[in-house]
This record gives C-alpha cells, structure tokens and sequence, in this order.
C-alpha cells in the first residue's frame, strides 16, 4: 500500500546556524532564523511540517567528492588542525577568506547535506510533493575543492542520491545571481541531469563562469543551460529571460524531478552583485517552479536555500515567499496580489528592528514605484533578449 502523502515539509535544526565561517564573514545563517521566526510570527509554519536533517554518510559525500578531499575537510575541522593539513588547506581551497576552515565544519556540513538528501528522499519516496531546505543550496563547492562559502556540495549530493536510488532523471534549476558551477560540473557529461543557471554574467561575478557556450560534454550536449544576464538587469527582464527559458527545457528535458535553488541576492539591495530585481522575482520565480513541477514531473519539487547576503531587507522575506508559494497558501498569496505593500508582521518587526544596522521594509513586497529608474535600461533588455536566445539555440 503506497504511503499517504504528507503536506509539503520544511527541513530545519537550528544546529544548522553552526555554518559559520568566522563572526565578520558575510555568509551570516542568522538569516535562517529570521526566516523561521516571520513564517512563525505570520502563522504560516506548521509544526507538522517540520522535518530534521539527518548527517550524509561518507559514502553519500563520495558521490560527489573525492575520498582526499573529505579527509582534509576532516582534519581541518579539528579545533587545532596538525600542521601539515594546515600546509595542504590550500590545494582543497580552504584557506581562502571566502572559504576559511573552522572548527567542526565536516560535522555541519554533512548535515546540511544531509538535510538536502532528506528533503529529496522524502519527494522521491512519495512521503511528500514538495520539499523545502534553506540550510542547503551550497552550489560552489567542486569535487576536490571548497569555493564561495560552500565544503561540500549538498544539491550535487541529492542530485546523485535520487539517480543513484531511483534512476531519476533531475532537473536542476539555480537562481542564485552567482553561477551554479560545483553542480554544473558535477553532471557536465551526464544526460540524466540537466542543470540550468541564470546569474549575473561572469564578466563581472564570481566565479567568472556561466558563459552560454557551456553546455555540456558528449552525450550531455545541450543538456546545460547558462542565462548569463547584464548588471543592473531588472524584474522583467529577469523574469523574461528565465520564464522562457525554463519552459522550454523542461518541455524538452521531461524530467522526474525538479531540484531548484533560492539564493536571493539577485535582489537590489544584496552588497555582493550588480542585479536590480525586487522581492517580486523571488515570488515569481518559485510559483512557475511550482506549476512547472505539477505539469512535468506530478509535482515532485525539492527547493533549497543559497546565497542572500542582506540578511536583514532580503533573505527573510524572500525565502518566507518561497514557503508560502510552496505550500500553497493561496488565501494569503491572493491578499498580496490585492495588496502589494500588505504589511510584515508586526510582532517580528519588533523581534528584529533592534539587532539590525538597517531600518526594516515593513512589507512583504518592495515599493518599486519609487526606486530610481536604472539607466541604459531598454540596452539592458536587449542584451538579455540576445543572450536568451543563445541559450535557447541547443537545448536537448
């Protein structure tokens, strides 16, 4: 007998804020708890939802790392490394400022993967449509190296798990305004796995790929979808690129699963890109996400977290959307399209206003009508325009 479906299920532990670099690094995970605490002020979280993440195996990590480098994220999780791994921090990128080791990071980082293999496992098996993981969604790390705030890569692990377990064929999409290269690289030859990425163009970004010519190798040509878009592009011509381009691949790919990623720094107000979209593409994107995910592949959707480095004005408000457009609370979603200034919550404004270098928006969407307009906007536009259909020239 097939197991009754649960609703959609959020994967959280308060353990996870343990992914800390150091206290001046701008990967700050008191944003997880910001985001808990609006879906919680706003009566949107249901305890029933919530599920733990459980550690990843070294067998699991393996899919996706090489056996050296799990060792010497080992060592240097130590609190006092041995000299010679010290030595060799740097061949696995882990003495970087933007990857530093600190003390304990295998032990949270397995859990964050194994919060995204969670989430996958309870989509695949039937147990629930959709999944949501904001500790996850560390796309930059590569099969030997730590990169761009990410040890191991959590969406490659689930990608490999849900192939591995059940010969699923996995679409990945990421919007993260950063380039999703660990799992581009990940499954650069693999025709079961199709990956798609729109980002701010690496002309000017970490880590400098993404360009529309990486498509994948072999048998997995035109299965690797990059839409490299123009600083300061804006929410329509983001939401244009990305719209088009996302409902033609997977009309074409027919995957058996969407794994998506939610960095929020696309936003105008993230200090570490040029993009100059508003709250309304963090809503936008995840409902055509969800549609798609109900029209190709009988819902089965997991969503994991990313970048997002104004903790304060973004990353609450945007992964809350996130939840709300998953787990389809619709009543709520449908007073925001009638209002769009509908307040936050007072109660969290308040939890939140005093710890904050940064006055508070104080409602769900951004009031855009009074941002100043971006200069050299309709030469914005057609340069995407152009880039969107080089990406749409090969897809398999």
């Amino acid at each position: 007998m097939k197991k009754k479906a649960l609703g959609p299920v959020f994967i959280y532990d308060d353990q996870e804020i343990q992914y800390k670099f150091n206290e001046n690094h701008p990967f700050n995970q008191d944003r997880l708890l910001m985001t808990v605490d609006l879906l919680r002020k706003s009566n949107m979280l249901p305890e029933r939802a919530l599920r733990h993440p459980r550690s990843a195996t070294d067998a699991e990590l393996m899919r996706v790392h090489t056996p050296a480098y799990i060792e010497a994220v080992k060592a240097l999780s130590s609190p006092e490394p041995d000299e010679i791994w010290v030595r060799e921090a740097t061949r696995f990128g882990l003495d970087t400022d933007d990857t530093p080791y600190f003390s304990g990071m295998h032990d949270i980082t397995a859990k964050v993967v194994g919060g995204s293999i969670t989430a996958a496992e309870l989509v695949m098996s039937g147990a629930a449509p959709h999944a949501l993981h904001l500790g996850g969604g560390l796309h930059h790390a590569l099969q030997s190296k730590g990169a761009g705030f990410c040890v191991y890569n959590d969406a490659s692990a689930a990608i490999a798990h849900v192939k591995e377990k059940y010969g699923a064929k996995v679409l990945y999409v990421d919007t993260d305004v950063h380039h999703g290269d660990g799992v581009q690289w990940s499954f650069y030859t693999d025709p079961q796995v199709c990956t798609l990425s729109i980002h701010e163009t690496g002309k000017f970004l970490f880590p400098g790929t993404g360009a529309v010519n990486e498509r994948g190798d072999g048998e997995a040509f035109g299965t690797n979808i990059n839409i490299p878009v123009e600083p300061y592009t804006e929410d329509e011509s983001w939401l244009e690129c990305f719209g088009e381009v996302l409902t033609e691949t997977i009309a074409r790919f027919k995957p058996d699963l969407i794994i998506s990623q939610h960095g929020c720094d696309a936003h105008a107000f993230d200090p570490l890109a040029h993009v100059h979209c508003s709250m309304h593409v963090f809503k936008a994107m995840p409902e055509l996400i969800h549609s798609l995910a109900h029209q190709w592949c009988e819902g089965r959707w997991v969503a994991l977290g990313g970048g997002g480095y104004d903790i304060w004005r973004v990353v609450p408000r945007a992964w809350s959307l996130l939840w709300l457009v998953m787990s389809e609370q619709q009543a709520f979603l449908q007073q925001l399209e009638a209002e769009p200034q509908l307040a936050l919550p007072q109660a969290w404004l308040n939890a939140w206003q005093g710890k904050s270098p940064v006055q508070l928006p104080d409602t769900w969407l951004d009031p855009v009508d009074t941002w100043a307009p971006i200069p050299r906007r309709q030469a914005i536009v057609e340069k995407n325009r152009q880039t969107k259909e080089l990406a749409l020239m090969y897809l398999k």
